[in-house]
């Protein structure tokens, strides 16, 4: 019998049971496969398809059925990388509202359609080398000139002569909560703005939170501390994408070992028909590829959205993948003194579909567009003059009224961080459209952490009201 190769085996037994929508037995594939395999030869690739968690099987010995795994089952911890999981069901969360913020081209639309479907309606692939290989840097971009002229310009500070790392270390406990909050959201973390604040400083997590929340989002902390700390030495190398991956992953893992290492086992991506390398000496191989081609590229912006394609397609860690991608675009921009990237806003279902058009169809434009629009959105956040020339927020607009309430009724109550996050919840639940409550318990929170005597007046607060209550609130 002719050798066959494994992985067109495999493409040939998930087409064959796509058409079984009911499940297939034994029988039914032996006789349907083309070309033909012996009954024991398909049992081991069945067996291989069940562990990987492609495959559901239904019934007893004798009748049993294979089904080819649904988009909602979940796929064993052990051997699945986070990068796809759905953050948890939140009554806060509007993602349908939150992806409308992103104007999508009509390719970018195409992409997202196409991931969405059912998981049974896309065709299973593997790593594609190509998609790596054809990549010149200097010579192909995925950003156009005149898009890496926009970022430069809206991202550019008055630290660009000096040292690397000037403009975060000076912003740098904005931007250890703005991004460790955001990157964690991007993960399903459910902690909310001012609970990463009080995380971060005091130490202290709310009750009722998995512990593996509060670990992720101090996690995010030492990282970031790590990069801006050693902003004049970092680099695409070995010695910081492991050590970042270490502390990411930092007692998040089953096996500590794995922290800052290479995987050297396979891994599957939930609610993906993506199924990445599995060769040890290959992941390597490549990983070491990424490495060499993002640090040859000269434009930061250029070299940042590399990085996040290419990791995360790769997967070259057990886990976190994905997280270490989003920091790792951070190093040129916080080497080169640019606005940083906090992912501020990026709704966490387009952000997905975005990488699941990079890892099915090696397509990057939907990604491309979410890079973009959240770079833009970091800028205007952290740029003085952004914020002053922008135009106003149409949102805080609609809520103008009912922002100011809220805020004065936490002031004037002398809430502490603690009780001030269940209060804003709870006004959100009852007066607040349910696209909307994200966005609105967001910004309650960024106005009282912004809150001082100089602009207490918008919310027609009293010095006394507010000296009585900044004395609980810190």
């Amino acid at each position: 019998m002719v050798k066959q190769n494994p992985n067109k085996t495999f493409d040939n037994i998930l087409r064959v049971l796509e058409s079984f929508p009911e499940g297939a037995s034994l029988a039914d594939i032996l006789e349907t496969l083309v070309p033909p395999l012996a009954k024991r030869s398909l049992q081991r690739y069945l067996a291989s398809l069940l562990k990987e968690g492609r495959l559901n099987i239904s019934g007893s010995t004798n009748s049993r059925r294979y089904h080819l795994r649904k988009a909602q089952d979940e796929i064993d911890a052990s051997e699945v990388s986070s990068a796809d999981i759905s953050p948890a069901k939140d009554p806060f969360l509007g993602s349908s509202q939150l992806e409308k913020l992103i104007p999508l081209s009509q390719e970018a639309l195409s992409i997202q359609s196409n991931v969405r479907r059912p998981i049974q309606a896309r065709r299973p692939v593997g790593y594609n080398r190509e998609f790596l290989d054809r990549y010149r840097p200097n010579e192909t971009y995925y950003l156009s000139e005149s898009i890496r002229n926009h970022l430069f310009e809206i991202g550019k500070s008055p630290d660009g002569q000096r040292p690397a790392g000037t403009y975060a270390r000076q912003m740098l406990s904005r931007l250890l909560i703005d991004l460790s909050w955001n990157s964690s959201r991007l993960e399903g973390n459910t902690y909310s703005l001012l609970e990463t604040e009080r995380l971060l400083e005091l130490g202290e997590a709310p009750e009722g939170k998995d512990s593996m929340e509060a670990q992720m989002i101090l996690n995010h902390k030492a990282a970031i501390e790590f990069m801006v700390e050693s902003a004049e030495q970092m680099n695409f190398n070995h010695f910081t994408i492991l050590n970042l991956h270490a502390l990411l992953s930092d007692n998040l893992l089953r096996d500590q070992r794995a922290c800052g290492r290479l995987r050297s086992k396979p891994v599957g991506i939930a609610k993906s028909v993506y199924q990445p390398l599995a060769i040890p000496q290959l992941i390597s191989e490549y990983f070491e590829q990424i490495l060499d081609t993002a640090s040859a590229i000269t434009d930061p912006f250029e070299q940042s959205f590399f990085v996040m394609v290419q990791l995360p397609y790769l997967q070259p860690f057990l886990d976190v993948n994905k997280r270490v991608s989003r920091l790792a675009a951070n190093i040129p921009l916080i080497r080169g003194n640019l606005c940083p990237l906090s992912f501020v806003d990026v709704p966490e279902q387009v952000y997905v579909s975005g990488l699941l058009g990079v890892y099915e169809l090696n397509r990057i434009e939907l990604l491309r567009e979410v890079f973009i629009w959240a770079y833009e959105r970091s800028s205007s956040l952290y740029s003085a003059t952004r914020q002053e020339l922008g135009e106003p927020d149409l949102f805080r607009l609609r809520y103008r009224s009912f922002i100011s309430m809220v805020v004065g009724e936490v002031v004037r109550a002398s809430l502490d961080k603690q009780t001030a996050v269940a209060v804003i919840k709870q006004r959100a639940l009852e007066n607040v459209a349910i696209d909307d409550r994200a966005k609105f318990i967001e910004v309650i929170e960024t106005e009282l952490m912004s809150l001082h005597k100089g602009n207490i007046a918008r919310f027609r607060l009293k010095p006394s009201e507010y000296d009585e209550w900044i004395k609980t609130w810190h």
